[in-house]
């Protein structure tokens, strides 16, 4: 039996811990790492190349919704799903469109995750049932086309540097966490600052709020 190899990632430990000894009780399901942070799920997922990434959305350094974008992009071939709390279509729509196969509720039964993650690694899409409901609802109220996107015009790094921003860093801190020098890390808040029209860290920390780039 080939075994679906697993990279977890959210931020909470324990959280990790408890569905780590879940999957690790199916035969055909093998967790090679953990990561933390968005960054780390980013770079473990192109050192490791494992089958399926189960992604929280809201992780520090790096929002689960950016890190599947980045995976999807530099990695094609793994297969994302997020395990979220959140039953929000904003954030459905999001990570869908970044690349992700499936999601899953957090109050999930054992047995949904499990089937989900078969599923993702065939290729399959995946949405628990109560998000299920929410994506009709959400056709039905749109039609055919879905609602409007204005895209902030935002570079993968400007979006990472933004979510820093709101997190606190400062453009010291935010240089060592992206092996950046200060002076690059002041040019990419000017340019994202220029893009969103915003004039302070205050209206930088509002705006990573209501897109949920951070959560308070």
């Amino acid at each position: 039996m080939t075994s679906i190899r697993i990279l977890l990632a959210d931020d909470h430990t324990i959280l990790r811990e408890g569905i780590r000894a879940l999957l690790e009780d199916e035969p055909d399901l093998t967790v090679i790492g953990e990561a933390e942070d968005g960054q780390s799920a980013v770079k473990m997922a192109a050192q490791l190349e494992p089958d399926v990434v189960v992604m929280d959305i809201a992780m520090p350094l790096l929002n689960g919704l950016e890190a599947t974008r980045q995976i999807r992009r530099d990695n094609p071939q793994i297969k994302v799903l997020i395990l979220s709390m959140h039953d929000n279509e904003e954030y459905i729509r999001q990570v869908l469109a970044a690349g992700a196969l499936g999601y899953v509720l957090k109050d999930a039964a054992a047995r949904e995750l499990i089937g989900a993650i078969r599923s993702v690694q065939r290729g399959e899409p995946v949405l628990s049932p109560a998000i299920t409901r929410l994506v009709i609802e959400d056709y039905l109220r749109w039609g055919d086309a879905p609602p409007a996107q204005v895209s902030d015009g935002l570079t993968p790094r400007e979006r990472e540097v933004l979510q820093l921003i709101a997190e606190g860093n400062t453009n010291k801190d935010i240089a060592e966490i992206l092996c950046l020098s200060i002076k690059t890390v002041q040019s990419h808040r000017n340019n994202l600052m220029q893009k969103l029209d915003l004039h302070d860290r205050s209206e930088l920390i509002k705006y990573a709020i209501q897109k949920k780039i951070i959560e308070i």
